[in-house]
This record gives structure tokens, C-alpha cells and sequence, in this order.
């Protein structure tokens, strides 16, 4: 198979024309899926194949105010063709929701600016389907038109549902009973608890709706399977309907948790033209090689990530008040939320290098106001009005992406409404804040650690086993603290703002210690933490390489060169950098099994793509002007937009060879820092 990505016709595409996942592992559990979102946090997503395979995939995954959050409206659609030869054909299996032969007849798959569009070819017909979702609406459009073959043909489509959240096991009891009506063209399912009801309608020509119940048991969902989740479910399905197919007549099924009049308020094909209209002016904005190729790509995926959060009634008021939006950024689907972290280190790749400005601006504000304690949060859960704030390096991200936001826009104005906020936040670290982030009166570097938590990227938690203990003083951390000590003294002497705190004193003192004491000697690199709970770790992890990377390099110059060769040589790989060098003891070349095995690789060796835009970085702060071999430190990214979820990058990869996509299909600061690190390398730039 030979992925491509075009752009013909200005329409950028990404065709599959072999889509089948071909090995025998494959067979059973496809590796590739699509994903289509709709500005609020809800989606649709799946396997190309057809099978069901993940308890977060569905054709509506709705977005719902809190406390409900993240809700699997509708699962799956059974879908039968009857040719004009009277020939009945599947497009997916008929007994097993979607079963082994599911792509069978499937010949092409592809995206038309960003959305999936599959080419059926059924011996006597070949029939399109393409699946949208209407910008800031729980509501999915499934179209299917004929596209060659003597018309016309019958197409009936079997909804199948369990309403549940889109994190509860999918062996979690069905809502029983559900209420269903049926008038005209509409169906509406309601199950009489907290979740809104369920509209479907076709449109099409001859469209009927037939009430006719049935439920299937022993659904099986194979990547649950290999997680060590629940992997065996029901679903239920109130009936079905049908429409005839004409090269001239398509038939749409919408479903939506919105009301009738929102549903109705355009046709099939005015929010297909809108839609690709609103797409089409991403591309225009993001302006240079934001419009085409790979570049184009990520700029259509990055929109993925950036919403309107559903439910946050006073954030959205507060805003509206003031005259502004409210946005926040999805770290991953499918089950990421909000996460500060990931938001601040995808802030430029998403935003700025998008040409986003004004949104970049409206995610910085919203997640000021939830500064605590001088932090920012680690994350938002899933239905809820509350952040966590248990995290070291959040918030030291947040004064990275003001600036970068500053020195894009010049918008001095939001510099000067957020400065105080970024003074409280110094002072906040000085005097010690939660979690035992505190500056160390010994030598000025930042110390972090409580019992129990995590504090930095490498996050990983099962139970009461923190699987990367890195209390202590951690390279990556410090890094950031003098970055941000730099940018904070910046932006008060270009101001003019009066305050107490010596900043360019704290800054030097930090230098000269981090100077003194990360310096591994031994091994020609940076230790990961000092002063930590078991003495200095020497272990060899990429944290090292922000010390290079950001904009003021806390590290000595003359050690910038030894630290990019040992990074490039031990922990680069096509798709980012391992999180621990072959050779360590806890090295994991493989991230798979339950929760505890995941976790155990998490950050023992799996690759992390969003990790190659740091190393561009400090690639080029050595090589200047070197964009050429930066450049193609990148080149294994756009084999893998056709590999993982079609169109965008994954979170993590295996640490060796094939390097096979794991976890989040699709995750925001990996699409970020690909997208930013083309914009950097650019030739010219």
C-alpha cells in the first residue's frame, strides 16, 4: 500500500487506496481508525475496517454539560444494501455487529479535508459513505451515496446503542427500558434517566423508519481485550431504516442529541458546504505550507483539539461577560480531557502556528483564572467544574506559551492583564506551594514531591505504585524555572512594572547551581533528577534536553553539543524520543497488556512523539541553520498519518522497530510540536 497526501483541486486528501489491515493480527484487531470531532470535546470515531474494537468508539460520542460529560449516544450502525439483482450485500458483518470480514468489500478509504470518506465496491454497485459532525453540535451526518451501478439500490441501516459514559466498561447493564417513538422521518429513544434522548432521522429518497427491536449479546471489543478490560458487552437496537440510492439522491442518517429545530435547521448538503467551507478557511488562515501536504494536515487535525468545553456554565458566563470566548484544548482522544500541561506545550503548534490568535488568547485567559496557589491545573476531569492541580511543571509551561503567544502576536495587551497573575506564580514557588513545589533557600533550584503524586510529565500512577518516582529536584523542571524566571524578568523590565521581586539575581543563582550539580560527568549528559529520594538519578531520559531547547537555555553552552549527540544517539528514534535509554534495567522496548504492565513502559523506554519538537530545537540551537537534517528528523511522521488514527499522530510508540502506535489515537501536543517543528525547519524560515 502507498499512502498519499495531496492536494488536487485545493482540496487536501489522504487516500488509502489498499485500506485493509492485511496481517493476520490485524485481521482480528484492525490498527487503523478515524476520527471526526465537533468543536465541543464529542465525536465519532472507529476502525477504517468497520469493527467495533474500543468501549470509546461510536457514530455520536456526545459532549454534555457537566456532570454528565462524554456520553456513547450511538454506537454502531448495521448496514445492508440490496442491489437491484436483488442481491443483499454487508457492508459490515451481519451477525457480529462488524465481525472478521468487515472490510471485505472496502477498496478505498481516504480524507477530504479531514474527513473520512470509504469506497465500497459491492460486485453490482459501488457505494461512498462519508461521515460529518456540524462545528459546535452534538449531531453526526452519515451520507451514502451510489456511485456507480444501475440504480436503484436499497440501503437499510440498523442503529445500535448502550448508553453509558464513554469511560464506563462496556459490560456496564443497558438503561432498561428505553422509551421509543417514531414519526414521520424522526425516531427519539429516550432511557428515563440523566441522559437526553436520542433523535434519528433519515433523509433520503423513500426514507422510512421501521420500529423493529432486537438486541445483540457477547459484542466483542478486542482492544478492550488486550488492555485487560471488560471486553464483552450488549447493545440494542430499536429498529431500522432504509432509503433508496441513486447516483442523484444520497441518503443521510443524522443523529443527535440536540433538538429537532437545531437537527432540521439545514439540509445534508448545506452542512457538508459549511463544514468544508469552515475547513477550507482554516487552511487559508494557517497561510505558507499550512495549506498544503503534511503541513495542511496537521492544521486540519490540530482543530481537533481545540473546543469550546461543554458545560462549564460560569467559565462561559464569566467570558460572554467580558466580551470573550471561552476555549480550552483536549490533551487526546478518545480519553484525554483538559489538560494544562499538554495545553501549554501545544499552545503554539495549535494556535499560533495555525494563525488562531484569537483563541490562543482565550486559552490563556481561561486557564489564568484558575491559577491556585500560584499553579495552574493538571488537568479538568471529565464532567466536572473543578480543576486537579497536582502537577510541577504546568504551570512553568503556562509562561512559555505567553511568550511565544506575545512574540507572535505583539499583543501586549494580554501580556499586561496576565503579568500579575505570572508575579503571584513566582512568588507562590518561592514561598512553597502544595505538593512540596518549593525553591530550595540553598541553592535557588525548584524542588517537587509529595507521597502519593506525580508532579511531572512522566506521570504514570497505578494505585499507590508511582512507576517514575522523581521527587526531588528534576532536570526538565529547573529548566523551566529559569526559563520562566528570564521571561518573567523580560516582560517586567519591558513594561516598566515596579515590583520587590529581584528577579536577574534569582535567574543567575539557579543557573549557577543547575550548572553545578545536573552535570553527569561519567556519561557526557544531564542527571534526570538530583537530590531525589534515592540520591542523583543518572538515568539517560530525554527531560534532559529542554535544558538546550527553550528559549533561555539554563544549561552552560559548551555542554549544549555533548547533550544533543547523547539524546540523538540513545533516545532518538522516526516518531520522537524513547523516555529511557536501552541499557537501564526498568528499559520497556514494548507498551502493551493491562493497566500495570502500560504503566510500567509508560516512561521505561516508550517513544514520545512530542518530544521530536524539543530536539528540533535544540538541533538547531547547535546546527544553526541546519534545516535541512531538522527537517528530516521528521519524515517518519507523514507514513504515519496513514497508520495509526488516519490524520493524525499518536500519543506514544513502541521504543523499537516497527515502533507501532500506542495509546491515545490522537493526541494534541504530538500533531502540536510536528506542526511546529515544519514551521521551524521550513526552508527560509
Amino acid at each position: 500500500m502507498m499512502p498519499s497526501s495531496t492536494v488536487a483541486a485545493s482540496v487536501v486528501i489522504r487516500s488509502l487506496s489498499s485500506p485493509r489491515d492485511e496481517s493476520p493480527e490485524h485481521k482480528v484487531m484492525p490498527r487503523r481508525e478515524w476520527l471526526v470531532t465537533n468543536g465541543l470535546g464529542g465525536y465519532a470515531s472507529g476502525t477504517v475496517a468497520g469493527l467495533v474494537t474500543r468501549r470509546y468508539h461510536g457514530v455520536l460520542v456526545a459532549a454534555l454539560p457537566a456532570p454528565l460529560g462524554r456520553i456513547v449516544m450511538l454506537n454502531h450502525l448495521l448496514e445492508r444494501v440490496r442491489l437491484p439483482n436483488r442481491g443483499v450485500v454487508w457492508l459490515g458483518d451481519e451477525d457480529e455487529v462488524a465481525g472478521p470480514n468487515a472490510s471485505r468489500h472496502l477498496t478505498e478509504f481516504r480524507l477530504e479535508f479531514g474527513l473520512p470518506a470509504w469506497v465500497y465496491d459491492l460486485g453490482g454497485a459501488v457505494i461512498e459513505k462519508r461521515v460529518l459532525m456540524p462545528y459546535g453540535q452534538n449531531t453526526v451526518h452519515v451520507t451514502y451515496r451510489l456511485v456507480e451501478g444501475e440504480s436503484p439500490v436499497r440501503l437499510t441501516l440498523r442503529p445500535s446503542i448502550h448508553f453509558r459514559r464513554y469511560e464506563a466498561p462496556v459490560d456496564e447493564p443497558t438503561l432498561e427500558p428505553c422509551t421509543v417513538t417514531a414519526a414521520r422521518s424522526r425516531y427519539e429513544i429516550s432511557s428515563g434517566g440523566e441522559f437526553p434522548p436520542l433523535r434519528l432521522t433519515l433523509r433520503g429518497r423513500h426514507a422510512a423508519l421501521t420500529l423493529d427491536e432486537r438486541g445483540a449479546s457477547a459484542v466483542p471489543y478486542e482492544v478492550e481485550r488486550s488492555r485487560g478490560y471488560p471486553s464483552t458487552g450488549s447493545l440494542w437496537s430499536p429498529g431500522y431504516c432504509r432509503a433508496d440510492l441513486t447516483p442523484e439522491a444520497p441518503a443521510t442518517l443524522i443523529a443527535s442529541t440536540e433538538s429537532w429545530e437545531i437537527i432540521e435547521a439545514l439540509e445534508p448538503e448545506d452542512a457538508t458546504a459549511a463544514e468544508i467551507d469552515r475547513r477550507r478557511r482554516l487552511l487559508s488562515m494557517a497561510g505558507g505550507s499550512g495549506r498544503a501536504g503534511l503541513s495542511a494536515e496537521l492544521v486540519l487535525a490540530a482543530d481537533q483539539f481545540i473546543i469550546t468545553p461543554a458545560g462549564r456554565v460560569e467559565e462561559a458566563a464569566r467570558a460572554r461577560a467580558a466580551g470573550d470566548d471561552v476555549r480550552t484544548v483536549i490533551a487526546g482522544y478518545h480519553w484525554f480531557t483538559d489538560w494544562g500541561r499538554d495545553t501549554m506545550i501545544s499552545l503554539e503548534g495549535l494556535t499560533l502556528c495555525t494563525r488562531r490568535h484569537r483563541e490562543a488568547a482565550c486559552i490563556l485567559r481561561t486557564f489564568a483564572h484558575y491559577v491556585r496557589d500560584g499553579l495552574i491545573p493538571n488537568m479538568f476531569p471529565d464532567g466536572s467544574h473543578e480543576g486537579l492541580y497536582h502537577t510541577a511543571d504546568a504551570t512553568l509551561w503556562f509562561f512559555h506559551a505567553l511568550e511565544r503567544f506575545v512574540r507572535c502576536t505583539g499583543d501586549e495587551h494580554t501580556l499586561r492583564s496576565l503579568l500579575p497573575t505570572m508575579i503571584e506564580i513566582v512568588e507562590r514557588h518561592l514561598a512553597g506551594t502544595r505538593f512540596g513545589i518549593v525553591v530550595d533557600a540553598a541553592d535557588g533550584l525548584l524542588h517537587q514531591g509529595a507521597p502519593g503524586y506525580q508532579l511531572t510529565w512522566m506521570d504514570a500512577k497505578v494505585d499507590d505504585w508511582v512507576v517514575t518516582p522523581r521527587r526531588g529536584k528534576a532536570v526538565e523542571i529547573n529548566a523551566l524555572w529559569y526559563n520562566a524566571l528570564c521571561l518573567l524578568d523580560g516582560w517586567i523590565r519591558r513594561l516598566g512594572v515596579r515590583t520587590q521581586l529581584e528577579i536577574g539575581p534569582l535567574a543567575q543563582r539557579a543557573q549557577d547551581a543547575f550548572n553545578a550539580r545536573f552535570w553527569y560527568a561519567h556519561g557526557g549528559y544531564l542527571y534526570d533528577v538530583v537530590d531525589g529520594e534515592q540520591g542523583d538519578d543518572a538515568a539517560c531520559r530525554p527531560n534532559q534536553i529542554l535544558a538546550v531547547s527553550l528559549d533561555h537555555p539554563v544549561l552552560a553552552e559548551a555542554r549544549w553539543r555533548p547533550v544533543v549527540e547523547v539524546v540523538r544517539e540513545r533516545l532518538l528514534t522516526p516518531v520522537g524520543l524513547r523516555s529511557l535509554a536501552p541499557g537501564h534495567p526498568d528499559y520497556k522496548s514494548k507498551y502493551y497488556g493491562d493497566l500495570r504492565s502500560r504503566d510500567a513502559a509508560y516512561h521505561q523506554g516508550t517513544v514520545w512523539g512530542w518530544l521530536i519538537g524539543p530536539f528540533v530545537d535544540a538541533w538547531l540551537r547547535v546546527h544553526p541553520g541546519d534545516r535541512s537534517h531538522a527537517r528530516q528528523l521528521l519524515a517518519g511522521f507523514d507514513a504515519h498519518l496513514s497508520h495509526g488514527c488516519v490524520g493524525s499522530i499518536s500519543e506514544i510508540f513502541d521504543a523499537e522497530q516497527p515502533y507501532v502506535p500506542r495509546g491515545c489515537v490522537a493526541q494534541a501536543w504530538s500533531v502540536a510540536e510536528v506542526l511546529r517543528a515544519l514551521a521551524v525547519t521550513e526552508p527560509g524560515v
